[in-house]
């Protein structure tokens, strides 16, 4: 009886234990977002110290049971790890932000992607929010400034593309654009980078040294930026807006002259010619101004302007009327920007969506660009070991350049209708007194009005991009756990272009009408292009980890593309019906020789099949290696040459994690990197080792056009093909590269510097050769050039406070060098391409300058030996640089002068935060390098920029005196353009951005997730300009200026 009460007392006490815990144990609930207040799904749970743990739902909701006074572990992918001890609240919400620290940051190299930690090449990387930190129409822009050692020259006309260089120029004649790489598509031209929307991309990651883009053989020699698009996500539906009101203006560093000053200026122009036949401006008279400012071809409009100031008696310029050209073409640019996206799905089937429009109303009149795009991108995951994507990015755009500069009397470039009304002097007057309209304004024959010009010239073009990718990934260790890491990849990306551009010029455009005011002969062309590849990949990743410390990748990949264009064009004459512009070229007598009838037709196809082999080895997360092997062959170089290999290697240490270190806690990273590698140029004519065959028109009798054949033979063609070369073969850069990476104190301070050294080898190189070869040139392998620097990038946090305020800071910066190392023939140099051995690729040559010749006995002396062989200096002139002392300028007395390539890039990019608002600063400089601006005629026969020119008053001067009519003129300046060569260095604050955040609060209280407004200014000014009348990064003397109005809204 005793035993049975003591079991059962035994009983009820464990019962009341029992009871007890569970008392103490309880159901904790709440939601995990993220900084901008959107629920995170699939974040997870864990009850520290335990193997319980849970994740959020589609709402990033959880439930999990814990007892007071346990942890839990609030974890997700890329976010800081946040702990939450369990109180007497149910509830506990968690807030997860973006981990600072890089190093599990996942980055893109090239057929797969790896922890930022494990990179032994130069990768930099740039993403999303980083993007838009700077909202952009294009994804290059947002480049700018952001990483060291790429270069990016600016294009402000609507829709057009800047420059891109990474690391320098390799190569003379082949091309030095980097390869573009979208969702694993390399595509075939930059321009395809304009026709995406910057608000789908997820990220952009450059490959720099050649460790890393030898794996992309042949394309990857000047460099890879690879671009990865958003993809769909797990979890519930999210919908956003985002919106921007640009207004813009022009903004001229040196305006035209004022109808004051340009009086002043040709008088002095006339005083210099002949001092004995014009009066000196500083006693001007009547009857000299009828004479100088003769206009007979404007109806004496311009000079009877000018006469207007003698009303009173004594001359008074305000009395002459002022017409300001550049009034008439320039208007306030505005461009909108919509953009609507869309992400979420299930674990299974996911997708991203988003529409975008663009409407860009340049500064210049008639000059405009819309683009219209479209994104679509599903992920389906029917099982967990097989996985399909389809993607598809689809753009529509059309541009106007405004006016049409084919067969232009003034100007060549697409916004040559501002350079156009720069020209026109500020004395002249649009139309006469009956209203008609002045064809030659300002009486000079070369200079014409352009009053309209925008409705009488077009070029018109339009441009459908479909760029689109299809992949299957076979997970076969979750198949088999035999198989643990080994995937499959099938990538197919097709790529497709269609461009048409139309012009049309009036016959009373100003590019065509006859001096007497009648029209002339309008014209009218239409060309098409269809550009068609595809690229076809087969990829093969293994994957493990053994012992705990041997990390071992292998990628196995087969791979080809191929490219299909085909283009045709078609232009006349006397367009029977000018309001169908070129669409009417079939209405044209072709058998009229004044019709000027012209068509013509191609096709290029070339192809590039590879394989490529590459191992990573990781050793105790201290020793990584990285090896690689690719085989190209490509289609447009010589049978027995097409085929080549490109080896690559790169060793990584991560000294922070030896043990003299593990206990170093300000030291977060301190990796050193390693690498060499080699890759390829093929970028030649396809058909350049062929004898072309070449397609003309044989007309007889002007009735008919018989179509013929010809060999690239001199004797039949008009446009002869250059030499065939049966031994035509790869082009090839070897490059070194040393680095470190490293993190201080928590990631305050954080960065990496990089040396290189590349050598580029049998240049793919045109050489003009003997005539009576019966060829104009070939292209050979020949020569080698060499290139090396350093880059620098800085990310700082100074400022970081508990109540909220954070400074961010990057800054960053860039050296490099190129050289000539050998040309054809050994060691000559080829002075008629201005290559030189041991001088840069891109260098300024020609007659050097010792600025203007004064009036001062030592000058006097030096004119009079100069001009006892036949020249005719005078104090004022331009004074050239006699290179040998036998005051003479000829061929040997051409110098090096400058190079075109900058020494040194940089940008500082600032961000400052608290609370809701954030504060975006970011400048862009070049410096190093000599601009070629042209020098300044100082004619007097087309308006003059306000110029700082000699006078007996004003002998520091930049420019030359002016000499009227300079060029027929017994006292020419012949050597004025020599002031053209500038040293050139700018710093520019490119853009500032303030934003304001809502809070969630608010924000939920109106049903929306997030929402930001923010206004920022777009070239608001500038530090430094080495000129201050020239803006170096347009490379005009005027730029736009911006202001941007914006909101991004999430529901």
């Amino acid at each position: 009886m005793k035993n049975k009460f003591s079991l059962l007392l035994i009983l009820v006490m464990f019962a009341l234990l029992q009871t007890a815990g569970y008392a103490q144990n309880k159901v904790v609930k709440g939601t995990i977002t993220d900084a901008a207040g959107l629920p995170i799904p699939g974040a997870n749970v864990l009850v520290k110290g335990t193997k319980q743990g849970t994740s959020t739902d589609f709402d990033g909701r959880y439930s999990i049971s814990a007892n007071p006074g346990q942890v839990l572990v609030f974890s997700s992918t890329g976010s800081k790890t946040v702990e939450k001890t369990v109180g007497t609240s149910s509830e506990i919400n968690v807030k997860l932000v973006e981990e600072v620290s890089q190093l599990n940051e996942i980055v893109v190299v090239g057929y797969g992607t790896a922890k930022k930690s494990d990179v032994t090449g130069s990768v930099s990387s740039i993403n999303a929010q980083q993007l838009m930190n700077r909202p952009v129409s294009s994804a290059t822009e947002a480049l700018q400034g952001k990483i060291a050692g790429v270069d990016i020259t600016t294009n402000e006309r609507p829709g057009s593309l800047g420059t891109v260089r990474i690391r320098g120029n390799r190569s003379l004649t082949a091309s030095n654009d980097p390869l573009y790489v979208v969702d694993g598509v390399p595509l075939m031209s930059a321009s395809a980078i304009e026709t995406l929307n910057p608000r789908d991309i997820e990220s952009m990651d450059i490959l720099k040294d050649a460790s890393a883009t030898a794996i992309y053989g042949s394309r990857g020699a000047n460099g890879v930026i690879i671009v990865t698009t958003k993809q769909g996500k797990a979890g519930r539906f999210t919908l956003n807006y985002a919106g921007t009101v640009t207004t813009s203006e022009i903004v001229d560093r040196s305006p035209s002259m004022s109808a004051s000053d340009f009086i002043t200026f040709r008088r002095w122009a006339a005083y210099n010619l002949d001092p004995t036949k014009y009066a000196n401006p500083a006693t001007p008279t009547l009857a000299n101004d009828k004479l100088i400012f003769d206009s007979a071809l404007d109806g004496q409009t311009s000079r009877d302007n000018v006469l207007k100031g003698w009303s009173s008696g004594t001359f008074d310029a305000s009395k002459v009327t002022n017409t300001d050209w550049t009034d008439y073409v320039t208007q306030g640019g505005v461009s909108t920007e919509h953009v609507i996206s869309a992400s979420g799905g299930s674990e299974k089937v996911n997708t991203y969506g988003s529409v975008g429009y663009l409407d860009n109303q340049g500064t210049q009149k008639g000059q405009w660009y819309k683009r219209y795009t479209a994104k679509l991108t599903s992920n389906i995951t029917p099982v967990d070991w097989f996985k399909m994507t389809a993607s598809f990015n689809v753009s529509w755009s059309e541009q106007d350049y405004g006016m049409s500069t084919l067969s232009a009397r003034s100007g060549t470039s697409p916004d040559a209708i501002y350079g156009s009304a720069k020209q026109i002097y500020n004395i002249a007057v649009p139309y006469d007194a009956n209203g008609n309209l002045i064809i030659n304004p300002g009486g000079e024959s070369g200079v014409y009005t352009i009053m309209d010009e925008w409705n009488k010239s077009t070029q018109q073009s339009q441009t459908m991009r479909v760029l689109a990718n299809f992949s299957a990934n076979l997970d076969f260790g979750k198949m088999s756990k035999s198989l643990e890491g080994l995937t499959y990849k099938l990538n197919f990306g097709p790529d497709f272009r269609h461009w048409r551009e139309g012009v049309y010029i009036d016959g009373t455009s100003s590019l065509k009408v006859n001096s007497n005011g009648s029209a002339g002969v309008n014209y009218a062309r239409l060309q098409n292009r269809r550009d068609f590849s595809w690229t076809v990949d087969n990829i093969i990743n293994y994957d493990r980890t053994f012992a705990a410390k041997h990390k071992v990748g292998v990628t196995l990949l087969q791979t080809a593309s191929s490219w299909n264009i085909e283009n045709s064009a078609m232009s006349a004459n006397n367009i029977p019906k000018p309001s169908f512009l070129w669409n009417a070229m079939g209405s044209v007598d072709a058998t009229n020789a004044s019709n000027n009838a012209r068509m013509s037709s191609g096709l290029t196809e070339r192809a590039i099949s590879s394989y490529m082999a590459r191992a990573n080895y990781g050793y105790d997360n201290r020793y990584l290696l990285t090896v690689s092997g690719r085989w190209d062959g490509v289609t447009q170089l010589s049978e027995g040459h097409k085929w080549d290999f490109f080896p690559s290697a790169a060793l990584a240490w991560r000294i922070n994690n030896e043990e003299f270190l593990k206990n170093v806690d300000w030291v977060k990273n301190l990796k050193l990197r390693l690498g060499v590698g080699t890759s390829g140029n093929s970028s030649v004519n396809p058909y350049g080792t062929l004898g072309n065959i070449s397609q003309i028109f044989l007309p007889f009798n002007g009735m008919s056009n018989v179509i013929g054949f010809t060999t690239n033979e001199p004797y039949y063609t008009d446009s002869q093909a250059g030499m065939p070369n049966k031994s035509l073969g790869w082009e090839k850069t070897t490059q070194y590269n040393l680095g470190v990476d490293f993190s201080f104190l928590n990631n305050r301070i954080s960065g990496t510097i990089d040396a290189y050294k590349s050598n580029t080898n049998d240049l793919l190189l045109r050489v003009d050769i003997p005539p009576v070869s019966g060829y104009p040139y070939i292209v050979s392998n020949i020569g080698e050039t060499k290139n090396h620097g350093v880059e620098v990038t800085l990310n700082l946090i100074p400022i970081q406070t508990a109540s909220g305020f954070t400074w961010e800071t990057n800054l960053n910066g860039a050296w490099q060098k190129d050289q000539i190392v050998g040309l054809a023939n050994g060691k000559q140099d080829m002075v008629g391409n201005s290559w030189f051995i041991g001088e840069s690729i891109a260098v300024r040559y020609g007659y050097d300058t010792e600025g203007l010749w004064q009036n001062t006995p030592e000058d006097l002396a030096e004119m009079a030996k100069w001009n006892a062989n036949g020249y005719k200096f005078t104090p004022g002139n331009v004074r050239p640089k006699d290179q040998n002392g036998d005051y003479r300028m000829d061929g040997t007395d051409r110098t090096v002068i400058g190079n075109s390539n900058p020494n040194w890039t940089m940008g500082w990019n600032n961000n400052f935060t608290y609370k809701g608002f954030d504060l975006g600063i970011n400048l862009y400089g070049r410096t190093g390098y000599t601009a070629s601006l042209g020098g300044e005629a100082l004619t007097a026969h087309a308006n003059q920029r306000e110029t700082d020119y000699w006078t007996p008053d004003n002998t520091d001067a930049e420019f030359q005196k002016p000499i009227l009519g300079q060029a027929t003129s017994g006292s020419a300046d012949p050597f004025s353009g020599l002031l053209g060569f500038q040293k050139a260095s700018f710093v520019k604050i490119r853009n500032i951005s303030l934003g304001y955040n809502l809070s969630k609060d608010v924000a939920n209280k109106v049903g929306l997730a997030n929402m930001k407004f923010y206004v920022q200014a777009v070239n608001p000014g500038s530090i430094y300009q080495s000129l201050d009348w020239y803006d170096f990064d347009t490379e005009k003397t005027y730029f736009n200026r911006s202001f941007v109005m914006g909101v991004e809204v999430g529901f």
